[in-house]
């Protein structure tokens, strides 16, 4: 038999922005692991495809991203090394809200979870720093 544990760390973290603005930063970020190979994703679990901004081996790939955020996302290039895997969303609409960061490391899985609000037109930003773990599930997964 072969087994898997899956950590699930979910975090949590409150942006404001206001309609008009140029951009908003949605922040995602972690220290403390080095992997290689890593995948992370941006996502909404209303939309579908649910892909917001997908980078995978240092590179972003766009390909499966819903259609709504084609040209509005970008990440830092050196995210791997600086652990900030923020995204950059541009124009923020009012439809715009409910987002998850998701870091593939090793077997487990790190989750932040980032409520942007979008309101009517001057840039406000509400930002706890740090990971800030709501709950741990650990998942064993066994195949035989």
């Amino acid at each position: 038999c072969r087994c898997w544990r899956i950590s699930h760390h979910v975090l949590a973290v409150m942006v404001e922005v206001y309609e008009g603005a140029k951009s908003v930063l949605l922040p995602c970020q972690y220290t403390g692991f080095v992997v290689e190979d890593p995948t992370m994703i941006w996502t909404r679990t209303d939309l579908n495809p649910k892909s917001v901004h997908l980078r995978q081996e240092e590179t972003d790939d766009l390909s499966g991203q819903n259609q709504r955020y084609s040209g509005r996302t970008s990440m830092r290039p050196d995210a791997l090394d600086t652990g900030d895997f923020s995204l950059t969303l541009r124009n923020p609409r009012l439809t715009d809200s409910g987002y998850i960061c998701t870091i593939y490391r090793d077997k487990d899985i790190l989750r932040q979870k980032v409520v942007l609000q979008v309101k009517g037109s001057t840039v406000m930003l509400i930002f706890m720093s740090g990971w800030l773990p709501l709950y741990l599930i650990a998942v064993f997964s066994c195949f035989c």
